[in-house]
């Protein structure tokens, strides 16, 4: 699988080795150990996917990923020792689309980043479709989302949701459904769903408390609503 993958990992050997995994899967790799360092790469080159420590000297992984997510919408793949729900839940709040946690096979963990950028490139192989809501206007071949003319930063995680919710316009969605339609795999936690509906909202709502996209339907989940309403 050809693809440019971004191994930012402080830790010399465990980035060689997941980068030797990667190589013979046909990917080519950057390694950096610094955020800075990455933040810097980023600024020129596009990547594929990023995979991302959390704990680097200087900026760490969350404040990576707060400052990459303004400008870079490409998928991001937390490897971590840290495992607690808190850092999973901040990680994907903060833009990271996988979370895999230390210590891990790396033939499961190349298996994960081929998933991750297969999903990405089924996307872009379909024909252009573009949906529209309110002000905004959902570009499906690119994964892009605009509002007007502006373009509106999504991580690929984030356009997977969304572009879910937007084609079952209309219809509440368990949050098991969205989460076993969306991530296609058996690891991870529900929460992950309420986690990525919130940042939707922040981008896509006047009022995130008050959504008129993205409404709560209680004990049923959630239903998008093609034309905005006043409540």
């Amino acid at each position: 699988m050809k693809a440019d993958v971004l191994i930012v990992e402080d830790v010399r050997e465990l980035a060689e080795l997941v980068s030797m995994y990667l190589n013979k899967e046909g990917m080519d790799t950057v390694l950096c150990e610094t955020a800075e360092e990455a933040l810097e790469i980023t600024k020129t080159r596009k990547f594929d996917l990023v995979v991302l420590d959390l704990n680097l000297p200087g900026i760490d992984g969350f404040e990576f990923l707060s400052i990459f997510r303004k400008t870079n919408s490409s998928p991001v793949m937390i490897m971590s020792a840290r495992d607690s729900d808190e850092d999973i839940i901040a990680g994907l709040g903060n833009g990271a689309d996988e979370f895999v946690t230390k210590p891990f096979s790396p033939r499961v963990f190349a298996a994960r980043v081929r998933a991750i950028i297969r999903r990405m490139q089924d996307s872009s192989s379909e024909n252009e479709k573009t949906i529209h809501f309110g002000d905004f206007t959902l570009y499906e071949t690119t994964c892009i989302l605009k509002k007007n003319s502006e373009r509106i930063p999504l991580s690929v995680k984030e356009y997977d949701v969304l572009d879910y919710l937007v084609n079952n316009a209309g219809k509440p969605i368990q949050p098991e459904v969205i989460y076993n339609s969306v991530w296609k795999n058996a690891y991870g936690d529900l929460s992950a769903v309420a986690v990525y509906v919130q940042r939707l909202r922040k981008k896509i709502e006047k009022d995130p408390s008050n959504p008129q996209f993205i409404e709560t339907v209680f004990g049923m989940g959630y239903r998008f609503n093609l034309e905005p309403f006043e409540q």
